[in-house]
């Protein structure tokens, strides 16, 4: 639980880097979306880089840890949403409160303003919390696709599967094809949280219980098809002191090689907060 008052002084402590893989155990599609089809092409395309290579973005893979911590902190009642879109059939709904030990809100930040409830009356919010974390744009690692793969999929580094929706009454068949990233393949991982103040070090175990949270659920389109599994591996921890930006000091290494609970040990151990100093 946080200790965020709304005094809480806010001013660089330092930034805590956490790099490494994210293993697809299952194949993996986050859409592209796309106006119109190409002949013999899929109908939900994976979204790609300049060259043409899957990438997971940032926003994707933030909204997803996102939505899972709402979840396990009980804060998906309607009283606890605003809408952030009410676009038609594309609703958006978001938790935010004005509560200065919000760690939501700490985490994924938080604008002032007026903003309408799913529930009950609209709030004025006054609290402005800056976002401690931010997650980079995942690249595909060429190498993770290896020849013996590249002889089976449907394109170079990706594969087409084919689904069928079955209409409960006619029983129609609705067959649609799904282009997704093959199981083996790596993307490269970087997240950064920002402490601005001491209470902000305990900001550090919640963000990997949402990467814990993750590992168990899906990443993606079709995860109750069964798409999007991922695994995080070979992580590694750093911490950059305001020295470290300031003065040129050297950054500490506070984990290597590491899988998602080990680092969580790391963030839950009483001495935790020591090691994230000036």
């Amino acid at each position: 639980m946080s200790t965020h008052t709304a005094q809480t002084r806010l001013q660089l402590i330092g930034k805590m880097i956490l790099s490494g893989e994210l293993h697809c155990e299952t194949g993996l599609h986050i859409g592209a979306g796309k106006g119109s089809l190409e002949i013999g092409g899929a109908d939900n395309p994976v979204v790609k880089d300049a060259f043409g290579l899957p990438y997971i973005p940032g926003s994707s893979l933030r909204g997803k840890v996102r939505s899972l911590l709402e979840d396990a902190m009980g804060l998906t009642s309607p009283a606890e949403l605003v809408y952030l879109s009410k676009r038609r059939g594309q609703e958006v709904r978001i938790h935010q409160s004005d509560r200065p030990d919000d760690e939501i809100c700490l985490l994924f930040g938080r604008n002032p303003g007026r903003v309408e409830r799913v529930e009950g009356e609209p709030m004025e919010t006054r609290a402005a919390s800056p976002a401690r974390l931010t997650i980079y744009d995942a690249p595909l690692d060429p190498e993770s696709i290896t020849a013996q793969m590249r002889e089976n999929l449907d394109d170079e580094i990706t594969e087409v599967k084919s689904e069928n929706a079955i209409d409960r009454i006619t029983s129609q068949a609705n067959p649609r094809t799904l282009e997704r990233v093959p199981a083996g393949a790596r993307f490269r991982v970087r997240l950064i949280l920002d402490v601005l103040c001491e209470e902000d070090k305990a900001l550090a175990a919640r963000l990997i219980e949402g990467l814990r949270l993750l590992e168990d659920d899906a990443l993606g389109g079709g995860g109750s098809r069964g798409s999007g599994r991922v695994r995080f591996a070979n992580l590694k921890v750093v911490w950059r002191n305001r020295a470290f930006y300031s003065s040129g000091g050297a950054e500490t290494e506070l984990a290597s090689a590491a899988d998602l609970a080990a680092v969580q040990a790391l963030a839950n151990d009483a001495s935790f907060g020591d090691k994230l100093a000036n």
